[in-house]
């Protein structure tokens, strides 16, 4: 009813869903958590400070304190430093297509198929790093895009609202491709084996 006070339960998805809304959405882990919304959650929830996100530099952590109402903190340099967005770059001539990339990209930004060469979309590239470690034949270099831009002056809000509704797709896609393939491996196992009715 209208006039009564939230639950904590509901308290705390609307804060999370708030300091959710002032991250960058660049899905890099680096704050050590699996993601944005996690990261969120976990400030919301006051186990994690507000200063562990590098793409969203000291901006970013002005914005969360106000959002929070913690004092605002010096960024966490143990997270990474801020710096410049990048954007990542495949060597076509070095990719052996072995979709691990393809995998890793938290925004489905890199296209391709296997044993066949793979490319980023740069409207779609968050910058995360995360496409680097799995590359067998390091071919993918980052390359900044923003110059002396960092922090929120190279990440608009468009873009972060963008990375956030394509890591969404992303979880959801992943979800359906281990549902099928589980249905897949039901479908191949034998059944039961049935012994003949002993002869009277």
């Amino acid at each position: 009813m209208r006039g009564e006070s939230m639950s904590p339960a509901s308290d705390h998805a609307v804060l999370a869903r708030a300091l959710a809304a002032a991250l960058p959405q660049t899905q890099c882990t680096r704050c050590g958590y699996p993601d944005c919304s996690a990261y969120a959650n976990a400030m919301a929830g006051g186990v994690a400070a507000i200063n562990q996100c590098p793409p969203g530099g000291q901006e970013g952590v002005a914005r969360l304190a106000r959002i929070s109402g913690r004092p605002a903190l010096p960024l966490n340099l143990e997270h990474g430093a801020e710096g410049a967005r990048h954007l990542a770059v495949i060597d076509e001539a070095w990719c052996i297509g072995c979709t691990l990339c393809l995998k890793a990209c938290p925004v489905d930004a890199i296209v391709g198929g296997p044993k066949l060469m793979h490319t980023v979309i740069e409207a779609h590239c968050t910058g995360c790093e995360l496409c680097l470690p799995p590359c067998p034949v390091d071919c993918i270099a980052l390359v900044p895009v923003t110059a002396e831009r960092t922090g929120w002056q190279a990440w608009s809000p468009g873009q972060a609202d963008e990375a956030r509704q394509r890591h969404a797709f992303h979880r959801l896609r992943l979800a359906r491709d281990a549902d099928e393939e589980q249905q897949r491996l039901d479908t191949a196992r034998p059944g039961p084996r049935t012994e003949p009715a002993p002869h009277p």
